[in-house]
């Protein structure tokens, strides 16, 4: 097995991106953080007036920019047409659209065809709500991974303040409810569980503790291949 796919799928605040970033690292392999995408269009378009119902305005902004993620040891940078937003694509405005633009098929095509053809060129790990089921369905090893609800808050809270974002930790938990339902609910490439896919309930455990087991997952996977 030369090339190797990773899929790591699950709700928002789950911890799917961290998660993904240190199996990444310790098995070499290059992290693709699919939500970071669409993040990247959502924030351009909200900086720069492009309205967020109208489908075919996106579509056009979409082709007139290019994204790009690049892989270091402080984790993923995210740049549009050169410029870091790292930090900008995660703010809580961003993430209160992103599901809306998510959910266009026009862009979920493109989005698509992009991150394929990046798992096509080198072994990936890669992150989101439906790379198991659409994206990478053929995928090597495929992982659900979820938290209660109030881990997830409790999470996205702290993750913002590391950022030096100010949030309400009870906000973000009525934030995240709807985002479930959204993501659940979209016509396109809905968030469900792959049915190939391991679950794995990351309540009340370390990122080590998941990463070791998302990673001992990969060795048994390569021992039966």
């Amino acid at each position: 097995m030369s090339q190797v796919n990773i899929a790591i799928d699950g709700p928002a605040g789950a911890g799917k991106s961290t998660v993904a970033q240190q199996v990444a690292k310790r098995l070499h392999l290059l992290y693709i953080d699919t939500g970071a995408m669409y993040r990247a269009l959502t924030y351009i378009a909200l900086t720069r007036g492009c309205p967020l119902t109208e489908e075919h305005q996106l579509r056009r902004l979409l082709d007139d920019i290019q994204i790009e993620l690049m892989s270091g040891e402080n984790g993923q940078t995210v740049y549009v047409n050169g410029r870091d937003v790292t930090r900008e694509i995660r703010t809580t405005e961003v993430t209160n659209h992103v599901s809306l633009v998510a959910a266009y098929p026009s862009i979920r095509e493109r989005m698509v065809e992009l991150q394929r053809n990046m798992a096509e060129k080198k072994s990936v790990v890669m992150d989101g709500r439906d790379i198991g089921t659409n994206v990478l369905p053929n995928a090597d090893l495929k992982v659900f991974l979820t938290a209660s609800h109030e881990e997830r808050a409790r999470r996205r809270y702290q993750e913002l303040l590391e950022r030096g974002i100010r949030a309400n930790q009870s906000q973000l938990g009525l934030d995240i409810a709807e985002r479930d339902r959204k993501d659940s609910q979209r016509e396109i490439a809905p968030l469900k569980q792959a049915e190939d896919a391991i679950l794995f309930d990351s309540t009340g455990l370390t990122i080590d503790q998941v990463v070791d087991r998302i990673v001992a997952l990969y060795h048994e996977m390569k021992e039966r291949a």
